[in-house]
């Protein structure tokens, strides 16, 4: 069991860096025409599982400064909130956990200034969710 939390973990951080990488590249201008892009942003990361399930790790950032959190315990996890750069591109989590049972859910959010932009959820015992915003 330990090994599969090992591998999911792996997989997720690598999809967050190949997700951070591609980001970067994508526009070298200065130009922010983005909605959102040339102001700071308030932003805080959630993950929620369902009851009797243990949240073990969270790895969140904006842009490519990526924090992990690790030794989580419990069925909520709240990040500190992150003022984004004007000029950031996008926001993302990945988080771990482990359910009782094969219908265990965990759930992953984005919230942008007081808002829920993005949610994303997995389930069964062994529980992998990520979420990613673009400002």
């Amino acid at each position: 069991m330990n090994q599969l939390l090992r591998g999911a973990f792996v997989a997720v951080m690598s999809a967050m860096l190949i997700g951070f990488v591609a980001s970067c590249s994508k526009d070298d201008d200065d130009d922010n025409h983005v909605n959102g892009a040339s102001k700071s942003h308030k932003v805080v990361f959630k993950a929620i599982a369902s009851s009797g399930s243990n949240i073990s790790v969270a790895a969140y950032g904006i842009d490519g400064e990526v924090t992990t959190a690790t030794s989580l315990s419990g069925t909520t996890w709240t990040s500190p909130e992150i003022t984004s750069a004007p000029g950031a591109y996008n926001a993302n989590a990945a988080v771990n956990a482990t359910g009782p049972n094969a219908s265990s859910t965990l759930k992953v959010q984005v919230w942008v200034d007081g808002e829920l932009k993005k949610e994303g959820t997995s389930s069964g015992q062994y529980l992998s969710a990520s979420a990613g915003y673009t400002f």
